[in-house]
This record gives structure tokens, sequence and C-alpha cells, in this order.
């Protein structure tokens, strides 16, 4: 069973100034960071080919990295130095973007890593496919090798038992082989104690028992089963051409989990793989066991083969394969371009099935061929997988077609399409990765021809926007998009010009659209012009929604003027507190000189009214200065003009509701 992934990550090169900030991306990831010493344990590697020394950890790591996903710090320099060429792109990581997409290519890698660790289970069951059939193909020991399948299956899927069945009489069954009994040998069982091999057998579909003690179909024996100490059970058809020769029987342990659907499929194909080499074993059997009437006929038919000869001329110097079948579907003739793509020689398949052509790989396909064929139907261009006897697997197109001269039953015309199907995968597979790249990227990712009509949309877009992708691939132009066609346009020529990126490029800006419902949207927009040699054929760009980020922005400026404003009434309040008491003792000392004079001079004196002014006034000052030091806010009036000065009466007033600010 597969480990569970480590969570740790080492940064290398240890000169990386990058730690604090990785670190701080990981904090809400189940990933943590750790020291270099720590390499050969972790699940992950990011190398900064910005950091010096890079390029060199890059490198020692192609040679021990063994089985860790890599990620790579890049930048613009970088990648014009091409330092990240052995780097899968999806394991590129912008440094600009590193806190914000590390989490994202973590659990791509985990992913990536999941899908390896499939693929090397996958190849696994393949090579052992690919053995059990050549072994099939080859061996005379019949039982021997029966014996030594079910051991190896044991093995493999880390069971107790694994055993062969073939249907006997009604109600009972046959055990030819078993794993752990390499001499039983057709063992008669009850098919009432065993009613998971009866329905499979019935039905002729896999039975698959998950849970021993609680599966009704084993109703009346959840206890002896469970006694044996076991779990699960599956039940798979020995079947060719729809008729079921016998089962394969695997039970497993209480230690191990349920039989995985996968697990099924390949168990499937054993069956399969093993009910065709059973019934080739019959036909050996029913072949060297015919009479001599039979041997005769053959002898016939093989004189009468003898008149294609004047066909062999034109077949010699076709660069086709091509085969002639007697009608038990026996090769009669083998021209030599057929004989060198198969790795064989010509002579020595005469009279053998046509089978052996395909080392038994393709066994399927092809016996569904001659089948239609023998129906007088025309079949072109069916893939067939096959072997050679060198080992090299190969995808043939095969046709056929109906052939009643000479004795001949039907005349195969096969070439070797191998290179043209891998590539083929490759690129379906790689366009279904960009798709699905493109499809769950956050941002909106659009693309339009020349012409401004989308030819791509997803599902970013769509949240962005409101459109769905087939109402913009329907519909929506760049004119109602951008706001006008003169936005598109200016795009377009910014993207031509070399200010602004580079020719065909168009580096960050800022730019507003239309949403569905009118909106207006501020976005971050990049874009590119995409090229068919040195013509242009489509425009390609990636929004990123700013709505949150601009409302952000006026919250912040928002909050700036009013801290502003309460720095300015904090200060103008200090000072009005200082000037009151600053003011308050030497007016105190006006007044009371003032209140001497007038007390030392008589009312009808000529200086007592001078001084009675001069004691109202610093009464009036005091009053002021009173109303200064009770200063609580900042309260301001029209003055001359459009000048506003402190409104006293409400700037010292508690009661007084707040009025205009400066």
């Amino acid at each position: 069973m597969s480990k569970v992934p480590r969570s740790g990550l080492v940064l290398l090169p240890d000169s990386s100034g990058v730690r604090d900030r990785v670190t701080a991306a990981l904090v809400t990831s189940d990933v943590v960071l750790w020291p270099s010493d720590r390499l050969s344990e972790a699940s992950y590697v990011l190398v900064d080919l910005t950091a010096p020394g890079g390029e060199a950890a890059l490198r020692s790591l192609d040679h021990a990295r063994g089985s860790q996903s890599l990620l790579a710090l890049v930048d613009g320099e970088v990648l014009r130095r091409r330092s990240a060429a052995s780097v899968p792109a999806d394991s590129l990581l912008g440094l600009g973007q590193l806190e914000a997409e590390l989490g994202w290519r973590l659990q791509k890698a985990r992913e990536r890593h999941a899908l390896e660790l499939q693929s090397r289970e996958q190849q696994r069951n393949l090579d052992m496919l690919l053995e059990l059939t050549a072994r099939y193909a080859e061996s005379t020991d019949v039982d021997a090798l029966l014996h030594d399948v079910t051991r190896r299956l044991a093995q493999m899927l880390d069971i107790p038992r694994a055993s062969l069945l073939l249907e006997d009489a009604v109600g009972s069954a046959v055990v030819v082989a078993a794993s752990d009994a390499p001499d039983l040998k057709n063992l008669r069982i009850d098919l009432d104690r065993y009613p998971e091999v009866r329905q499979c057998l019935r039905t002729g579909a896999p039975t698959v028992v998950e849970d021993v003690p609680s599966h009704p179909l084993l109703e009346g024996m959840h206890e002896r089963v469970a006694a044996a100490g076991v779990r699960s059970i599956a039940a798979l058809p020995l079947s060719v051409q729809g008729k079921v020769l016998g089962v394969l029987l695997v039970r497993g342990s209480t230690e191990r989990p349920g039989f995985s659907a996968a697990e099924v499929d390949f168990l499937a194909t054993v069956a399969h793989a093993t009910a065709v080499a059973l019934r080739n074993a019959r036909l050996l059997e029913s072949v060297r066991g015919e009479s001599q009437r039979e041997k005769s006929a053959r002898l016939v038919a093989e004189r009468k083969a003898a008149e294609l000869e004047r066909y062999e001329a034109f077949f010699a110097h076709v660069s086709e394969g091509i085969a002639i079948l007697d009608g038990k579907g026996r090769v009669l003739l083998l021209n030599p371009a057929g004989a060198a793509m198969l790795d064989v020689d010509a002579t020595q398949l005469e009279g053998r099935h046509v089978e052996d052509l395909t080392g038994a790989l393709g066994a399927e396909a092809l016996t569904t061929l001659l089948c239609a064929v023998a129906r007088g139907e025309v079949q072109r261009d069916v893939d067939v997988e096959a072997r050679t006897p060198a080992r090299r697997a190969l995808t043939l197109s095969v046709s056929g077609a109906p052939l009643r001269e000479a004795d001949a039953a039907a005349i195969l015309s096969f070439r070797d399409v191998t290179e043209p199907r891998r590539i083929e995968n490759e690129l379906r597979r790689t366009k279904e990765f960009l798709e699905k790249l493109v499809d769950n990227t956050v941002d909106a990712v659009v693309a339009m021809d020349m012409q401004g009509r989308f030819i791509l949309f997803n599902k970013g877009a769509e949240a962005l926007t409101g459109y769905s992708a087939h109402e913009a691939l329907g519909s929506l132009t760049a004119g109602s998009f951008f706001l006008g066609e003169g936005v598109g346009s200016e795009l377009l020529a910014r993207m031509r010009s070399p200010e602004h990126g580079g020719p065909g490029r168009l580096a960050l800006i800022r730019q507003e659209i239309v949403s569905k419902s009118g909106e207006k949207v501020p976005v971050n927009m990049t874009g590119s012009i995409l090229y068919e040699g040195s013509r242009e054929v489509a425009t390609v760009g990636i929004l990123r929604d700013l709505r949150d980020r601009v409302q952000l922005e006026r919250k912040l400026s928002d909050a700036t003027l009013r801290l502003e404003r309460s720095e300015r009434s904090a200060e103008m309040i200090a000072l009005a507190g200082t000037a009151a008491h600053e003011l308050n003792q030497p007016l105190t000392s006006v007044l009371g000189y003032a209140e001497l004079l007038k007390r030392k001079l008589a009312p009808d004196d000529y200086a007592w009214a001078k001084v009675d002014i001069i004691h109202k006034e610093a009464e009036r000052m005091k009053e002021i200065v009173r109303k200064i030091g009770r200063i609580t806010r900042f309260e301001t009036k029209a003055y001359v003009g459009e000048a506003r000065i402190l409104d006293l009466e409400r700037a010292s007033d508690e009661d007084a509701a707040p009025a205009s600010k400066g």
C-alpha cells in the first residue's frame, strides 16, 4: 500500500532570501518549511532559481530527487536564460506570485504525485499482463502455468488465496489451480457453498463482496467465511466471446482494505487473458486429436492455396502487410512487408491461427473483425494491439474483406500506426490538460479573433462578467466588453507597440470592462497577440477583478482623511489649552490692576471711564480665554470671501451638534 505523502517542503539553496516569504505563504497550508538537511524526507522541493546557486541546486536534484515533487521560483531573467528548461511548466512559480500561488502549486504537485503513483501501479499491472500473455502463448505445461498465475496474483495483491475454477456439471465446479496449493488439481466443489462463484457464472459479470460479515449474498455463511479471516471477495468470469468457462476467485484478509475498482479491472483483464489461454489450449488439444480426414482436407486446402501464388509478386511489393486466411482463421500467406513489420518469418506462421500475428494481445478485436468478415462484411481501419516475438509493442490498423477464391476465406491488410496513435494520445492529453488549466484558472481568461469575436471565455470570465461562455462566444463583442470599439483598438495598438512589454505583449494595466448587468468593473489586465508564423490570428487577455481592491482603497483613503482631521483637531485643542493657560495669567494681572485703578478714582474723574473700558474689555477677553480653554472639537464658520475661521461658540459648547469641519 502507498504511504501518505509527507508534508514537508525544503527550500534550496540555503542562501535564498525568500525563506520568510515562503514561511508566511505556508501558514494556511498543511505543508511546513523544513531545513535543507531533511531533503531526503521532504515531499516537496522548492528551488529558488533567482538566487545565486539556484541552478546548481537544480542540477544536483536531477540526479537525487527520487519521488519528490519539484517547484521552481523564477523571474523574467531566469526564463530568458532558460535555466528552468528541465522543470515542467506547471511547476514554475513567479517570484512576484509566491504568496498568491504557492499553496495552489503545492496542491497541483500533490495531484501530479498521485497520478504518478497511479501510473506506476498501472505500469506494474501492464507489465504483469504482458508477461502472462507471453507465457500463455509459449508455455506447454498448462497446469504449472495456471498455478504460477494464481501465486503471482496472491503476492501482487497481498492476499491469502487466489484460485481458478472451471464450470463442470450443474451445481458444481472444479478448482484447477490455487496459489497456496501447488499440487491441487481438479478439486470439485459445491457451488451452494460458494454463492459468489455461482452468481459470477450465472451473470458473466464480476461479483465483488466488499464486507463479508454483512453482505446479503453470503447469508447463512457469514460466520464460516469470516472465521477463515476473509473480509473481501472478488469473483471474475473467465469468458471468451460471451461464453463463461470458469471463475478467477480472490479473497482478501481482514487486515487488507476491499478490492479497489482498479484492482477489479486488472483482475478482469487477467481473467480474460486466462480464458483465452484455456480456449487456445483446448483448441490445441482438438487439433492434435483431429481425424485423418480433417488432416487430408487441410492438405487439400493448402494445395488449393498454392493457386494464390500468382498474387505473391504483387503482395511482395506493397508497403502494407498482407495476410490471407483460410476458413478457420489460419494463415495461408503473409507478405514480406507484413513479416518485417511483425518481426517474424512468414513461413513459420503459415498454418497457424491469425491470433499468432498479434502475440494474442489483440485477440478480441481481431476475432470480432474476422467474425464480421465471415458474415461478408468489409472492415476498415480497426486498431489491434500486437506484440512481436522481439517484444516490440505495436498498434496495427487492420482492414479485412471476404475472399472466396482458392479456398481462402479472408484477406487482411495492416499497417503500423503505433507512432501516430502515440502522438494522437499525447496531443489529446495535452489539449485536455490545457483546457482544464484555463477553465479552472481563478482569473478571467478570454481570447478574441482579429475581428473582435470571442473564441475563449473561461469560468473565471463568467464569474467576473455574468455572461455565460455560450453567450460570450455567440454574441458578445469587444466593443460592448471594453466600453466601445475604440478601447479595443487602443489595447491592440499597445500590444503591437514596443513600449508596453514588447511587440505582441501587453504589460499589466488597469482597465474597465462592462458586466452583463451594465456595471463598470475595474480590472488588472495583461494580454498578448497569438501568431501563426508572422500572421496575427488572435488576442488573449487575463483579467483580475479589482472591485474589492478599489473598495479597500476607498475605505483606506476615508480612514486616512478622518485620521488627519482627528490629528489636526487634537493639535488645535492642545494649542488652545496652552494659549488659554498662558493668556490667563497676564489677563488676571490686567483685571486686578484695572480694578485697583477704578477704586482709586472717583466716577466723575476723567480717567475713571477709560479705566472702566479697560476693565470691561479685559473681562470680555477673560471670557474668550475661558472659551478657548473649553474647545473640544474643530468647528468653523464663514469669514471674508471663501475664508473660514474657528467658530469659538460651537467649538467650546459640549451640547452643540457638530457643524462643518475644515
